[in-house]
């Protein structure tokens, strides 16, 4: 028999690869702007290369924001939302798997077309090994974070602008710190480590307190 969490989550998931694909489109996305860097600063395989990891870092943040809007508003409108609230499994643990749902359905499928991408923008082995581990790193700190500003607008109409606004200055420490670490795995002044291990930590942070400033939003939205 299937657990609360575990039902939650094949829900969410299910949900996530059916309602428009939002994991296709988010890599449609994903590929479309990372396509379109190179016909904006010029074919130069020097310049794509040192500046590759950070368009593929933006990319991959533009395109999670994307479906953060949908993470709790189509629970919203068809009532789930107020069957969480009232349902034995805590808030703060719904919130948590949705969120696990979410990245897997959308961040996970970034995560595995980053390395294609970035061949495109003249990337060497050791620099795709570093946009992948550290955007399998950051993405669950983007998708955390994303549920603060979805719980936040879930009661406003079109609110994806205004929670765009909340979501973009929370996640500039995770971009400093991934592109960071991308460029110290191709021999920059500082050791892959540094940056990398203090991006572990914004995750571990974000875990710990994005569950529970989300379902704040949702308790209060919901009184």
């Amino acid at each position: 028999m299937t657990s609360p969490i575990g039902a939650l989550f094949l829900r969410e998931w299910r949900i996530a690869r059916r309602v428009g694909g939002s994991g296709a489109m988010g890599v449609v996305f994903f590929l479309t702007l990372v396509t379109i860097v190179p016909f904006a600063v010029g074919p130069d395989p020097n310049l794509l290369a040192r500046i590759g990891p950070a368009i593929l870092w933006i990319a991959a943040l533009l395109a999670s924001l994307l479906a953060f809007d949908r993470l709790f508003q189509a629970d919203a409108e068809d009532g789930s939302l107020d069957l969480l609230h009232l349902g034995e499994t805590p808030l703060e643990l719904a919130v948590l798997v949705k969120c696990a749902a979410h990245w897997a359905a959308t961040g996970l499928p970034l995560i595995i077309a980053a390395p294609f991408l970035g061949l495109m923008l003249q990337q060497e082995t050791m620099a795709l090994a570093g946009v992948v581990a550290t955007l399998l790193v950051g993405t669950p700190a983007l998708t955390l974070i994303g549920a603060i500003g979805a719980a936040a607008t879930v009661t406003v109409r079109r609110g994806g602008l205004l929670m765009a606004l909340l979501v973009l200055p929370l996640t500039i420490p995770v971009l400093i710190f991934g592109v960071s670490a991308c460029e110290a795995a191709t021999g920059g002044t500082v050791p892959f480590f540094s940056p990398f291990a203090i991006l572990c930590a914004i995750t571990l942070v974000a875990l710990a307190l994005c569950p529970f400033a989300a379902a704040a939003a949702l308790r209060h939205l919901g009184e």
